[in-house]
């Protein structure tokens, strides 16, 4: 699933989230109530706790940015907290000491379900110990390891906990909700893609250029966006540069921003042709590293490592992999100043997720200056890549123009036919649910699969019993069961003598296709009580598959057939997931929780031929 930040909605950048202000109504409203004034009074205090949770930025590395309010029942803020640097006091922790006895019956706002692990419980803790009555959180935690475990843990302790999104829901509830997601952008990139959250810089001249034709690029953009540039580079956790850029910029990346935190100099160069001498190879304040091709240069890579530098080779590089490998490093954000070339391979990799473009009142002319964006291969302006949510900032003379090249992703589980699931099996929870896949039958639940070789037994229309290799037998034959034509019967037959459920697959498909008026009048509806019907008699026939189901009870079961939409749940959860359905529906049956049998779908969507 994917989230975009809508063109009507303020835009909260990471390094400018708005002040909220609370209105007289929003304060004097009971918190607990659910109308959208106290929608407004939650989405308040979210913000403000998503606005806190990002002032560390620049003084420690990236980290989860966790923000903690407690307010009191009259709307009155008793405590704030926000999480410094990793091996630090919690948000929540500073927020109850701050709080002190005020902390009893009151909310505490979160913008970040708080971490809660075996290994440290301490946030939830501080919360159930101080008396904290209700928790708002503004996103579950993106991390699967830690997602919706907080959230457990506090609700267990009689803790009110609602979630933005779930249960509270409107446009301010929304709003919120995006500020939550904006100010960890870089935690929910390294959960849904696994790479660090990138960001490409340039700055360029109002022709769109990024330097003369000589290469001099001194100064193009003013003092105040270099001050904004110092600001980024404290936000990451390494600064990436070309050959190019150390050859005719000889930059220092350093980041003169007032915080405490250095980010690594990157230069990445594939032949090593770069100066012995430069200012990056000054390592005495802040460290470097150069990523290049496995084998280069042997030489001059000892000369750089008795200088201090890190040297990282690649057997092919590319900055998909180098973003791979920081990801793997521990890294949240990185930072892109490098020239055309390169970032043309970057954005063509697909690892830059941001832009900052500072355009500068100054036109410098030449048919051979550089700009900002090497060759991407586009021919026609129609492939032209479009930046989402624009925002338009005036610093100094400059302009600042940024948005993103790729949505920020939704980690929350994709459910197909979220609401018709819920519906069949009340021990699914909708926010917290785990999900099994099953497809091939060589996966550890590929014996849901109808390809599965168990045998079914069951009586046909004349009450005679017939054995059938697999459920896809079953179904397929089933098609043209009781059609009193010779080709119809002569298919069944095939079809059940067919020697592996695939080729019964391709038989009853290839038939439909060929002769769709030999399928049963009433099969559109009749579909689902006879995939029922064998799915039923295989799971009562082995008692093994029975417990193997059983044992799944609270998950969501989903085919993971990429192409069927009306059996699986498609590429990106948007098929309707029937099978998975009717096992959730047995298993339902066998725990004595449900006897209600599927009807037939009203969907235009049908199953793979």
């Amino acid at each position: 699933m994917v989230f975009t930040l809508g063109a009507s909605l303020p835009i909260l950048h990471a390094n400018r989230l708005p002040t909220p202000v609370v209105s007289a109504a929003a304060t004097t409203t009971n918190p607990s109530s659910n109308s959208s004034t106290s929608h407004l009074f939650e989405a308040t205090f979210i913000r403000r706790a998503a606005e806190i949770a990002d002032k560390s930025a620049g003084f420690t590395a990236p980290h989860p940015n966790y923000g903690c309010i407690i307010t009191t029942s009259s709307g009155d803020v008793a405590g704030e907290g926000f999480l410094y640097g990793q091996g630090t006091e919690s948000a929540e922790l500073q927020a109850v000491q701050a709080a002190g006895e005020r902390c009893r019956g009151a909310t505490a706002f979160l913008n970040l379900e708080s971490s809660d692990s075996p290994s440290d419980n301490t946030a939830v803790a501080a919360l159930v110990q101080a008396g904290i009555e209700r928790v708002v959180v503004g996103m579950r935690h993106p991390l699967q390891h830690l997602r919706g475990n907080a959230v457990k843990a506090l609700r267990s302790q009689g803790v009110l906990v609602d979630v933005l999104g779930e249960e509270l829901k409107s446009r301010a509830v929304e709003e919120a909700r995006k500020a939550c997601l904006l100010v960890n952008a870089p935690l929910i990139c390294k959960a849904s893609s696994r790479v660090p959250f990138s960001v490409l810089k340039y700055a360029m001249t109002l022709d769109g250029k990024i330097a003369a034709s000589s290469g001099h690029a001194a100064w193009i953009s003013s003092v105040s966006s270099r001050q904004r540039v110092f600001q980024l580079r404290g936000r990451s956790d390494a600064v990436i540069v070309g050959g190019n850029t150390v050859r005719q910029d000889d930059p220092r990346l350093t980041a003169r921003h007032g915080g405490g935190h250095i980010p690594l100099r990157v230069v990445m160069s594939r032949t090593l042709n770069l100066p012995e001498q430069a200012n990056v190879w000054d390592t005495k304040g802040m460290s470097t590293m150069v990523v290049t091709q496995r084998g280069t240069k042997r030489s001059f890579q000892k000369l750089l490592a008795s200088k201090g530098v890190e040297v990282v080779e690649f057997d092919n590089l590319n900055p998909r992999d180098v973003m791979e490998y920081f990801h793997d490093r521990g890294f949240l954000s990185i930072l892109w100043e490098c020239g055309g070339t390169l970032a043309a391979s970057a954005i063509a990799g697909g690892v830059i997720h941001e832009v900052y473009a500072f355009v500068a009142p100054k036109i410098i002319g030449g048919k051979n200056a550089p700009s900002p964006v090497g060759e991407l291969g586009m021919v026609e302006m129609s492939q032209a890549l479009e930046l989402i949510d624009v925002e338009y900032e005036k610093i100094g003379k400059d302009m600042l123009v940024s948005g993103f090249l790729q949505p920020i992703l939704d980690v929350a589980p994709v459910i197909p036919s979220c609401d018709e699931t819920f519906a069949i099996d009340p021990t699914v929870t909708p926010y917290e649910p785990s999900i099994i896949f099953f497809y091939k039958t060589w996966d550890p639940y590929g014996a849901f699969s109808n390809f599965s070789r168990h045998p079914i037994h069951l009586t046909d229309e004349n009450g005679n019993g017939c054995t059938w290799l697999t459920v896809e037998h079953y179904y397929q034959a089933h098609k043209f069961v009781g059609i009193d034509d010779p080709v119809a019967r002569d298919c069944v037959e095939k079809i059940k003598s067919a020697r592996s459920p695939e080729e019964a697959a391709r038989i009853g498909r290839l038939m439909q296709r060929q002769h769709p008026k030999m399928i049963r009048s009433d099969w559109r509806t009749a579909k689902l009580d006879t995939m029922y019907r064998a799915l039923k008699c295989k799971f009562s026939s082995y008692p093994h598959l029975k417990s193997m189901l059983l044992s799944t009870a609270g998950s969501v079961l989903v085919e993971a057939s990429p192409h069927d939409l009306f059996w699986g749940g498609g590429r990106d959860g948007e098929g309707l997931n029937y099978l998975g359905r009717l096992l959730m529906q047995l298993r339902a049956e066998f725990l004595g929780q449900s006897t209600h049998r599927t009807v037939a779908p009203q969907s235009s969507i049908d199953e793979k031929d």
